[in-house]
């Protein structure tokens, strides 16, 4: 999906109240909040600077699209949380009745089934009581222990922070684990459930047991509150649901826009106007008197370079950087060295992004259904393949689907040494694609047919680990800014949440605390 953002040039601001680093949803959602909560002191400070170091905006969310088809490169959908649905339709994404033709926003059905594959076959994840009783993919005595679990029957806590790998063997045991647990867990962080921290990874989940001392009475306490709610006298607003989207999206639909995610960065630039600067690489952040300087070198897209770079400071009062923890450790080195090494300290692993696509006539007819999940044990290189012409529509010709895998994540290392074989990061493009061509046509593919190559993305730092600690690295890191550097701050994916809704959720909540010191 090519940009329309505009590229804004002439006289370049030297002052800015608040400056924020990167141009992705957390910083765009920030910049826009605090432009409408902020108004110039005076003519020579602007309110808010947005400052993103390449041609386009949005981050990791990539929209592709040719041929008929259109593929995500990032993030493939969200979940319609009510801070991001309001966002949507704020910049004219999405009108009142998501049935309209002007609404931008369109959901999954709730009811697609997941797949998990296992032992040659692709199983549907039980998502109900009665579909776990008959369900293949457990056993019937795995299916005794989560039950075990499930009625708070399991060993108490250890005393110790736990991986993901822990916390849920001891709740439902180890099927649920290799089977249902491991696959997810590489489907949401490409991570690696004995590297997580369960509570920080999966904090509802695992919260449950912190707050209530087990998973059951938590569930407990969350029916009892959910029957207290909905025995609660009911008002006209509160019947209609605080949802801009009306009829408001069930449990468990996902979203998408009709142009594909990159137009929600877009359509947020687009109300932003000349506060977002495209092309402008922060290199310094410095104290002075009176706040901070930032130094960015600026490059104009149509330009070629050959003097030396320039650098170009803006003075400000407060800063934000909303860059991934690595690039904001960089930043922060000279200024803050604590809050740097913490940073430092959070890995990311590399994904590839592979989108094939095939005649709908060499797959199960119909396709219907999310994706599936690999667990690491069947031996497979990818993770996952969202089928994503199933999911939504205009994302593939008539007679054709297009399905979208990953293949690489945190123990993609172990696994390329376990088989003797190159790292995803040592492949070329054209050996990623094939190696996803090859195990589709094993789970998938109901004859031999040669795919339609549509685009291939090597992310090599993709998704922040929320590893053992990582509460208490944050934790530590908020303290340091707080206490070192009083007035700079961070916002992105890997405080708490790596989810769209979270980053939206997040930033909002920043710019309220930040316009609050300002009054």
């Amino acid at each position: 999906m090519n940009s329309s953002v505009e590229h804004f040039s002439g006289t370049q601001p030297s002052q800015a109240e608040v400056v924020v680093v990167g141009a992705g949803i957390s910083g765009l959602t920030l910049a826009l909040r605090l432009q409408q909560g902020l108004s110039s002191r005076d003519d020579s400070t602007q309110p808010v600077l947005l400052a993103e170091a390449s041609s386009r905006v949005g981050g990791c969310i990539s929209t592709q699209s040719g041929g008929g088809y259109r593929w995500e490169e990032g993030p493939n959908s969200f979940t319609p949380t009510l801070p991001l649905l309001n966002l949507i339709a704020e910049v004219g994404l999405a009108g009142r009745d998501s049935g309209t033709e002007s609404s931008q926003l369109v959901l999954a059905d709730a009811q697609l089934p997941r797949y998990i594959y296992w032992e040659k076959e692709l199983l549907p994840v039980p998502l109900s009581p009665s579909a776990a009783i008959g369900s293949r993919l457990l056993s019937v005595g795995g299916k005794l222990r989560a039950l075990r679990g499930l009625l708070g029957f399991v060993a108490p806590p250890p005393g110790k922070e736990e991986t993901v790998r822990q916390f849920f063997r001891r709740q439902l045991g180890s099927e649920v684990v290799e089977r249902l647990v491991e696959p997810f867990t590489s489907g949401v962080y490409a991570g690696d459930p004995d590297q997580l921290s369960a509570l920080a990874a999966f904090p509802r989940i695992a919260g449950l047991e912190e707050r209530y001392g087990s998973l059951f009475a938590g569930a407990v306490q969350a029916l009892r509150s959910r029957y207290r709610y909905a025995t609660l006298p009911r008002t006209r607003h509160q019947d209609s649901g605080n949802s801009p989207i009306q009829p408001p999206p069930k449990r468990g639909q996902l979203g998408n826009l009709r142009q594909g995610l990159q137009q929600l960065p877009e359509a947020i630039a687009q109300k932003l106007g000349s506060a977002l600067r495209l092309g402008w690489r922060a290199v310094h952040l410095k104290r002075d008197e009176t706040g901070y300087r930032v130094g960015f070198v600026i490059h104009d897209s149509g330009a070629e370079h050959t003097a030396p770079e320039e650098i170009h400071w803006v003075a400000a009062q407060q800063v934000v950087l909303t860059l991934p923890a690595y690039a904001a450790a960089t930043l922060l080195q000279d200024l803050n060295p604590q809050a740097s090494r913490l940073l430092r300290e959070i890995p990311y692993p590399p994904v590839a992004v592979v989108a094939l696509a095939y005649p709908e006539e060499a797959l199960p007819q119909p396709l219907r259904g999310f994706g599936h999940l690999i667990p690491r044990s069947q031996g497979l290189r990818t993770l996952g393949t969202i089928w994503a012409s199933s999911l939504f529509p205009e994302r593939a010709p008539q007679g054709y689907h297009c399905l979208i895998s990953f293949i690489g994540g945190a123990t993609d290392a172990a696994f390329a040494r376990q088989k003797g074989i190159p790292p995803i990061t040592a492949l070329s493009p054209d050996e990623r694609a094939q190696i996803v061509h090859a195990e589709l046509s094993q789970i998938l593919l109901t004859r031999p047919v040669e795919p339609i190559r549509l685009g291939e993305r090597l992310w090599p730092q993709a998704i922040p680990q929320y590893t053992l600690g990582h509460r208490q690295r944050i934790a530590q890191l908020q303290a340091s800014l707080a206490d070192q550097t009083p007035g700079v701050w961070v916002c992105a994916n890997y405080l708490d949440g790596v989810a769209l809704g979270d980053c939206v959720r997040r930033a909002e909540a920043l710019a309220q605390q930040i316009l609050s010191v300002r009054r």
